[in-house]
């Protein structure tokens, strides 16, 4: 071979005509991985290995007498070669060029240009999510808008939106959007059964559950797989619709592609869950405040993981709970006792054995009781209650009966969420009925006074109330409610006047309307 040639950057073969190798440089030998004396005599299609289309070989089944060039990966080699063919007089050059890292540096920017298409579109498919579910009125609305968002986009292929049943594992399909095919077909009907579904495993583990390869694994039911793969379905992400410890359901969002779901978008999607489990607490909050008539049900609730129920078994007294705050996982309680001359701390000891309660603190003694600050976990009665959007109204325990008093929207299944609280508790319903909201006009005006406030206030303001902070003298410092809260006694402070002015400007513009309905805005 021409020195030339020999000292050549790339690979040089010549190669005669009809096909056969005369002679290569060493850059040929190391590009083709072959060693530089094996290359001469042996026709063409042995030096180079198969390729998908085998041009190199095909080009050589006539003698070429035109330049040619090909691009090809070669699986063998796992390389992609640049091939020219040169023929010249009586021999035909090949030219060899190893672009396999431009086309990984090429791969590389397509996946990362991909990447950043999918996150920015991700990113504005999430904020409309976010931005619908604030208008969102309804447990339905707020369905239909997580599924018409995510499933009617180019990114995914369906989504669909499950509630969870009262009180179990067990979830109903909602609502749903986008090409379901027949996948969602077999979902609906492992949904009837005991079926292992990824959404079932987000809601008993309250956070994003991802199945990466929807064939490949084998912890989604097989019927689920095979409709996948009929339907070109690679990856799903179920994630959890939550409001502090309680999980309302479940959206699966499916995928064509494997891996579809980065560590971002996992992150952006639990976002999504929380407001959406926000926004279905708030409906059913708004449900209750603003029903015309309501369900009212009562219940005796007798059961051991009640800690009123152990503690009045150990201490023969009664308790009233008088306030329940939801905090996330905990509700904070304030309750009176009656007891004897033990006093209220012998009732807060009892208390604070109970498994459930994580702290308690005597607030207040009065001559034949006094009052207790209670912080349990909640996964209790009371708790199950407030979570499906009731609002305890009176829990009464003692010798003489266990009572809860608690009302409900009547858009709720109050049916459901009875049975629900009667098979996992030691409960019974003693009465259920309707009423119109104006036999409590009481309720009416709390509600009405409550609505001005934001959530913190209404929260610093109940606990404070409930911890005696307001009686003379007081039953509580600042510092102790505030650390009820876990706030510092300054952001305390704050909450409880902002709250008390709006209060008060409530108060005092609703007399000056009923005394003076005529008067003009500037006091005029």
């Amino acid at each position: 071979m021409d020195t030339d040639f020999e000292r050549a950057p790339i690979g040089v073969l010549e190669v005669s005509p009809d096909g056969v190798v005369r002679d290569g440089n060493a850059t040929a030998a190391s590009v083709l991985d072959v060693a530089p004396d094996a290359v001469a005599g042996e026709p063409i299609g042995r030096v180079f290995p198969e390729s998908v289309e085998g041009q190199v070989p095909g080009a050589f089944e006539t003698p070429p007498d035109a330049e040619q060039s090909f691009e090809a990966y070669y699986p063998d080699l796992d390389r992609w070669l640049v091939v020219d063919l040169v023929p010249a007089a009586e021999v035909v050059y090949v030219y060899l060029r190893d672009e396999t890292d431009a086309h990984r540096r090429e791969q590389q920017l397509d996946s990362l240009r991909s990447d950043l298409r999918r996150l920015t579109i991700g990113n504005e498919l999430l904020a409309d999510v976010l931005g619908d579910l604030v208008s969102a009125s309804t447990r339905e609305e707020i369905a239909e808008t997580i599924c018409r968002q995510l499933g009617e986009t180019d990114i995914y292929e369906f989504a669909w939106v499950g509630e969870r049943a009262v009180g179990s594992t067990e979830i109903v399909l909602r609502a749903a959007a986008g090409t379901t095919g027949r996948t969602l077909d077999r979902i609906e009907t492992a949904l009837d059964g005991d079926a292992d579904l990824p959404e079932l495993r987000a809601i008993e583990r309250g956070e994003p559950t991802v199945v990466e390869s929807l064939g490949a694994d084998e912890s989604v039911p097989e019927t689920i797989r095979r409709a996948a793969f009929a339907d070109g379905l690679g990856s799903l992400l179920a994630v959890p619709l939550t409001y502090g410890s309680s999980v309302y359901g479940v959206v699966g969002v499916y995928a064509t592609e494997k891996d579809a779901f980065s560590e971002r978008e996992r992150e952006s999607f639990g976002t999504v869950g929380t407001m959406a489990g926000f926004a279905i607490k708030a409906a059913r909050n708004q449900s209750l405040l603003t029903a015309e008539r309501v369900v009212e049900l009562t219940l005796r609730v007798s059961d051991p993981a009640t800690p009123f129920v152990a503690a009045v078994s150990d201490t023969d007294t009664r308790i009233d709970v008088t306030g329940v705050i939801p905090q996330g996982e905990e509700l904070l309680c304030y309750v009176e006792t009656e007891t004897d001359q033990r006093g209220p701390e012998a009732v807060a000891t009892a208390l604070a054995e109970h498994e459930s309660v994580v702290a308690t603190r005597t607030v207040g003694k009065h001559d034949d009781g006094g009052s207790i600050e209670l912080r349990q976990r909640a996964e209790t009665p009371l708790g199950q209650l407030l979570s499906q959007g009731g609002t305890v109204r009176s829990a009464t325990f003692g010798p003489d009966g266990d009572r809860v008093v608690v009302e409900l929207p009547l858009s709720e299944d109050v049916r459901r969420i009875a049975d629900a609280i009667t098979r996992r508790y030691d409960a019974e319903v003693l009465a259920k009925r309707e009423r119109r909201r104006d036999e409590r006009t009481t309720g009416e005006i709390r509600d009405g006074l409550t609505a001005r406030l934001t959530d913190r206030q209404e929260e610093a303001l109940r606990t404070a109330f409930f911890a005696d902070y307001f009686e003379s003298p007081r039953g509580s410092s600042a510092e102790e409610v505030a650390d009820a809260l876990g706030i510092t006694g300054p952001t305390l402070l704050h909450h409880l006047r902002a709250g008390q002015r709006k209060l008060l400007a409530e108060l005092f513009e609703a007399t000056d309307r009923r005394l003076d309905p005529d008067r003009s805005s500037d006091g005029t």
